[in-house]
């Protein structure tokens, strides 16, 4: 498969960069709900905008009322969000639930879908319980209770955890914490009795919670896919994410490079412009390069994950390590490249460094990754 995009895959790139670089921008977005310290971290007027678009329902069959699209397309729109640091749960609803919500009885699919694609709707994913990704693991219990189950344990850092109308929590039904089988989804409203969190504003300004559940009750109704078969449906989820956050990686390292590129052409010296300084140019020549080898590196994942291959699951880590290298060599050098200006809120490029942090430990860091890719490869 060539490692660029097709004729309507590029169309629907200039849709939404223009989109979002209209709609999406820091000064509308970012900076301004950072600003009157939002307790969503985004605006959802914007959110309804994506839903017009038809951005909400990319990753959701056609036959329950999305486009049917796939991580390619998707990755596009995550591209862009990163370009422009715009704060929206695309990743956590559209990518990671929708994603889950696939595998789940018309019922729930029913209930929830519809407000995913009409943007009414926010969901998040529960599935980390510790300071690191370790999906792995699994401790939170669920235990039959009358008709249904009853979930105790805690998730921590989940990402639009206070605004999601749903959650998806994974939970053991049988087994222990670092079995592979006896893994279940629920989808969980964000009501429940029993459930209570606490609202951790990160880094780059977006809001996540740490989850308690003590005793919560769900009718047998809210188990998505089978009772002790839930990890296979767990993977693709957490596929999906770190698919997805690679794809908003490599926006948000192009975002940096576009930026420092320009002021590299303003900037001047002892009246030269440093963009003509033989030691930057080399630094920002291989920053490009390192740019479009982690961008081919998505779309390969994302192609493998849209084909069903079983090389999927080794390319996706290949390419969140490497996206997440590459964006964080964008953001540094852009820093550096603006030079004490750069330290400065006045100026986006630190922004980008901060949502790099974010993304770096989102669905495994650069270390996580290249363990696993190790591991894949018979190491």
């Amino acid at each position: 498969m060539p490692l660029y995009h097709t004729e309507d895959q590029a169309m629907l790139a200039d849709t939404a960069r223009g989109f979002m670089a209209d709609e999406g921008n820091i000064a509308k977005q970012l900076r301004h709900f950072r600003d009157i310290n939002c307790k969503d971290g985004f605006g959802h007027a914007l959110w309804k905008q994506f839903a017009e678009m038809g951005f909400t329902g990319m990753l959701v069959a056609e036959a329950d009322g999305g486009l049917g699209m796939g991580h390619v397309e998707a990755g596009i729109v995550l591209e862009e969000i990163g370009r422009n640091l715009t704060p929206s749960p695309f990743l956590t609803s559209s990518v990671m639930a929708a994603t889950a919500l696939g595998a789940a009885s018309n019922e729930l699919k029913g209930r929830y879908l519809p407000g995913l694609l009409t943007g009414d709707s926010v969901f998040a994913v529960a599935i980390d319980e510790g300071p690191k990704h370790r999906p792995e693991r699994i401790q939170t219990k669920a235990e039959r209770a009358g008709n249904g189950f009853k979930l105790t344990g805690a998730k921590t850092f989940v990402v639009q955890g206070g605004s999601a109308d749903m959650l998806v929590v994974a939970a053991r039904t049988s087994g222990s914490a670092d079995d592979d089988a006896g893994i279940t989804l629920f989808a969980v409203p964000r009501d429940a009795a029993g459930m209570s969190l606490d609202s951790a504003r990160l880094v780059d300004s977006s809001q996540a919670a740490h989850i308690k559940l003590d005793g919560v009750q769900l009718d047998a109704d809210a188990v998505i896919g089978e009772v002790d078969g839930g990890r296979e449906v767990l993977n693709q989820v957490v596929r999906a994410g770190r698919i997805g956050a690679a794809a908003e990686s490599v926006g948000v390292a192009a975002g940096a490079f576009d930026m420092t590129a320009t002021y590299l052409k303003q900037r001047k010296q002892f009246g030269e412009l440093i963009g003509s300084f033989q030691a930057l140019q080399h630094r920002a020549s291989h920053l490009y390069s390192e740019l479009e080898i982690a961008r081919a590196t998505v779309i390969k994942a994302q192609q493998l994950l849209d084909a069903g291959s079983e090389k999927a699951d080794l390319m996706v880590s290949v390419a969140k390590a490497k996206a997440g290298k590459a964006a964080s060599l964008a953001v540094k050098e852009g820093v550096q490249m603006h030079g004490g200006i750069g330290m400065t809120d006045e100026y986006d490029i630190g922004l980008y460094m901060k949502r790099d942090r974010a993304l770096a430990e989102f669905m495994g860091d650069l270390y996580y990754h290249a363990d696993r890719v190790a591991k894949l490869s018979g190491y």
